[in-house]
């Protein structure tokens, strides 16, 4: 089965007086479907536009997995772990919340942010927090998160190229940028797909794209 929701269609939140505008793929805070809570262990995926200056405060998690992209721009992350860091366009950022843990992530550049961050539920509640970021993730690398029992998949295709879909009993697909069709369905930026149980997928490019996708357990 091949679910298709179009960007424009996603919750609107954030809080624009604030610089920060949220488009939710899930339910999240107000905005609640419970049609819509959770496919596999992907909790959320939000789509973040934060002004220069703008940014989230520090606020607590737990027994989460909470893995950022950056599309355009730089994001400052500090957390309770200890860790600070600049996270660009291209690098792979990764908070474990365990039991619990506390960060912040603010745009201390000159410029809007944008970014796709993406919450995943554990297999197994608890544990230490952790941190990490991955630079410059090359094209087709899988970045695994164990503790989700997922895989990421970052593809960057040209235009015409074909991408093969993992055949994992569940995948989730998210459009960064291009124009790209799946099984007849045109995709385009915002759009996502939640694929079950289907073998022999491909996405074909029309531009040159960039797509997220997560192989995920049954």
């Amino acid at each position: 089965m091949i679910d298709v929701r179009r960007g424009a269609d996603r919750y609107e939140g954030g809080d624009p007086a604030a610089g920060i505008a949220t488009r939710h793929a899930f339910s999240f805070g107000s905005f609640y479907d419970p049609d819509n809570l959770r496919f596999g262990p992907v909790l959320a995926c939000n789509e973040e536009t934060l002004a220069a200056g703008a940014g989230f405060d520090e606020h607590p998690h737990s027994h989460t997995e909470i893995v950022t992209w950056v599309v355009e721009g730089e994001l400052t992350h500090q957390d309770s772990t200890g860790e600070r860091s600049t996270v660009r366009p291209g690098d792979v950022q990764r908070l474990s919340a365990g039991s619990g843990a506390r960060h912040a992530e603010r745009n201390d550049g000159d410029r809007r942010l944008r970014f796709v961050q993406m919450w995943l539920a554990p297999l197994a509640a608890g544990g230490e927090p952790s941190y990490e970021v991955v630079r410059a993730l090359p094209d087709g690398t899988a970045y695994e998160v164990p503790a989700a029992g997922a895989v990421l998949h970052v593809r960057r295709p040209g235009a015409g190229e074909r991408l093969p879909v993992p055949a994992a009993e569940r995948v989730y697909l998210h459009v960064v940028h291009g124009d790209l069709r799946l099984d007849g369905e045109e995709l385009g930026p915002g759009d996502s797909a939640r694929i079950t149980a289907e073998k022999d997928l491909e996405v074909t490019a029309g531009s040159p794209g960039e797509l997220l996708i997560w192989e995920l357990p049954g």
